[in-house]
């Protein structure tokens, strides 16, 4: 042998002899991963052997070096666990919580997780420094085994790179080839792949805290993307929708200021053989920090009676309605009356432009508003910008406890860099100190913080029915998409989507009003949305006139649970149909729902052990096709083996409750 092969051949073993190779598998062994530790740190997934994802890399620059990249390995360890934990307000009573997990300790000052379940796997970086670090930048690379199809949700904001950072998070899907993925525009997660054999993998990401959100891009030529973050802003200065918004001015060179210690975002992979199991997969809510506010008792998810969407749509009254004392009495009437929970003071009741919670219109006696809701048992929730409760948020938590407000609806953040992320962290330890709760409306997607705190019962970060009041049918398919997100953003968590409405049109007989709006779909498929989807403070979005004009539908929505103790995924196809049946005490209800598509479908409750029961179920009617609003209610026997045929319309939906 010459001596340059001889030297390359040492040089060769000398690489081999540094790298290792570790295998880690789910508790089934069905989901394996192949993690690599040599001069960069790369895994790759497979299912059944099926690769999934090739092999990719991660690491995490820092202004203490470059982790994952020649690092030294000083420790691997391989452990298990097995246990459970009980959720709250949540799509189940009880979480379990099994799984197989790689450490690797490096001698630079840092470890590396990953995480294996039977539902996916999921990696994070920890410091192991007691310094306080930049965090420079973040690889997070994905590259899919094949050029599979996905969907997509793109930011909605054009423009260039710092544009798109500071979006709404509201998007319709893209089903499109990986390799065909915009290069100018970035997307958000939860996204779902389409692999071979029906396997589904959604990335999502868990436990987002001091640290920015994680975007993606497309190379526009292979399957392979590549994570995106905010860098921390130099500046934030009051602007934006009526002044209530913070604006990012100019970037850091870095993406956050680590404390000591920190562990960083879990970056998940949800595996489905079905698409169905993602309507119950648990990786967002179980890999987020556990409860940091201790006694939940206080804290009431229900149901809100919601003035906004229907343009304080009172009338056949003798005063005149908008946002003033008297139309919300209306509103706290009709609460009560129907045991609706809470009534909610959107956009408005605070003085314009001024971006300031304490200088209140004089229509409003907000007092003896919320004295008189109290009377009636119904609490009151108030909408605030983002500006307006940043800049003095313990004054105006203390003083609205006091008062009797009940939570915050806080909106126009629209932003996830660190910043913004800290400030979701310090306006919800701070509303549990006064005992509010809160919906951070005009966000991103959660990200584990409703188990942290609580207390924050719900998020948008959702294409939701206020579309509906602008939009056109030729621009925005809301079936399609209430058929794709329960699949992909309500994987991460809650979703303030706001149904309920009883104006409803079909493809011809919709169109947008910002007066009188209606829904795309039938009447029942927005009642099964009150099943399919999760959302423990979950709005009325129609007139009171409108729902008292139709008091089956009514007291259906005014008496389902907003949080379950059983979710059982039916036999559901991201972007045909849905269907879900879920328990609360020993009811169960189940919804389904369809695109534009009619369909014929055999439901299977034969998991349920319902056979043999009475239920009580809303159909379409025979003419819904044509007049969206056309539902039967009917009493049903559900056949003693489970199976139970139903017919959804176009737009349609099925809705049922066995007591």
């Amino acid at each position: 042998m010459k001596k340059g092969s001889i030297l390359l051949f040492f040089i060769m073993t000398v690489c081999m002899a540094m790298a290792k190779s570790y295998l880690v598998t789910s508790p089934n062994g069905r989901l394996k991963a192949q993690v690599e530790v040599g001069k960069t740190l790369s895994y790759q997934l497979t299912w059944d052997d099926q690769l999934l994802v090739s092999p990719s890399t991660l690491s995490l620059k820092t202004e203490a070096g470059h982790w994952g990249v020649n690092s030294r390995l000083a420790q691997a360890k391989k452990s298990s666990h097995q246990g459970s934990f009980q959720a709250f307000a949540y799509k189940k009573a009880v979480v379990t919580d099994n799984y197989n997990q790689l450490l690797l300790r490096f001698k630079d000052g840092f470890s590396v997780v990953f995480r294996m379940y039977d539902e996916g796997m999921a990696y994070r970086f920890i410091s192991n420094t007691q310094k306080e670090l930049k965090i420079e930048d973040e690889e997070v690379s994905l590259h899919f085994a094949k050029d599979w199809d996905a969907f997509i949700p793109y930011v909605r904001d054009s423009g260039n790179r710092e544009d798109q950072l500071q979006n709404s998070f509201e998007n319709t899907y893209k089903h499109t080839k990986l390799s065909k993925l915009r290069t100018d525009r970035i997307l958000f997660s939860p996204f779902v792949v389409e692999a071979d054999n029906g396997v589904k993998v959604a990335v999502a990401e868990s436990d987002v805290e001091n640290y920015p959100g994680l975007f993606f891009l497309g190379d526009g030529q292979s399957p392979s993307l590549t994570g995106v973050s905010a860098p921390y802003p130099k500046k934030q200065v009051q602007g934006g929708y009526h002044k209530l918004q913070l604006i990012a001015k100019g970037r850091e060179p870095y993406l956050t200021k680590s404390y000591k210690g920190q562990a960083f975002p879990w970056r998940i992979f949800c595996v489905a053989t079905e698409d169905a199991q993602l309507l119950d997969n648990d990786m967002v809510y179980r890999l987020a920090a556990p409860n940091r506010i201790g006694d939940t008792s206080w804290i009431k998810p229900g149901k809100v009676a919601w003035e906004w969407w229907n343009n304080w749509g009172v009338y056949n009254v003798d005063f005149k309605t908008g946002i003033n004392t008297e139309t919300y009495k209306y509103y706290i009437d009709f609460a009560s009356r129907n045991g609706i929970e809470y009534v909610i003071l959107d956009e408005g009741w605070a003085v314009n432009l001024k971006a300031d919670l304490f200088q209140i219109i004089p229509e409003i006696d907000l007092k003896g508003i919320i004295d008189y809701a109290n009377s009636k048992n119904v609490g009151i929730i108030l909408w605030a910008g983002y500006y307006a409760f940043e800049r003095d948020m313990e004054r105006v938590c203390k003083h609205f406890s006091e008062m009797g407000a009940k939570g915050f609806k806080i909106d126009f953040i629209n932003r996830d860099d660190a910043a913004s992320v800290d400030f979701h962290y310090r306006a919800a330890a701070m509303a549990a100190k006064y005992k509010m709760m809160v919906d951070f409306h005009g966000t991103y997607k959660p990200t584990g913080l409703n188990r942290t705190y609580p207390n924050v019962v719900n998020f948008e970060g959702v294409y939701g029915l206020e579309q509906n009041m602008w939009a056109t049918a030729a621009k925005h398919d809301q079936p399609l998409y209430d058929v794709t997100v329960p699949f992909t953003r309500m994987l991460a968590g809650p979703m303030d989507y706001t149904q309920g409405a009883m104006l409803n049109g079909t493809k011809k007989t919709y169109h947008p009003s910002d007066v009188a709006p209606m829904s795309q779909g039938t009447r029942v498929h927005q009642l099964a949305e009150y099943v399919i989807f999760l959302s423990p403070l979950n709005m009325l979005c129609d007139s009171p006139m409108n729902y008292e004009a139709n008091p089956e539908c009514t007291e259906f929505i005014a008496k389902i649970p907003t949080v379950w103790d059983e979710t059982i995924p039916l036999k559901s196809v991201i972007g045909e149909y849905v269907a879900v049946a879920r328990r609360h005490g020993s009811t169960w209800y189940v919804g389904a729902i369809t695109n534009w598509t009619p369909r014929d479908l055999t439901l299977d409750l034969a998991p349920l052990k319902v056979g043999g029961r009475t239920a009580t179920a809303f159909v379409d009617g025979v003419n819904a096709d044509k007049f969206a609003q056309d539902y039967k209610k009917k009493t049903l026997q559900i056949p003693d083996n489970g199976q139970l045929p139903i017919h959804l319309a176009p737009g349609g939906g099925f809705a049922m409750v066995i007591r």
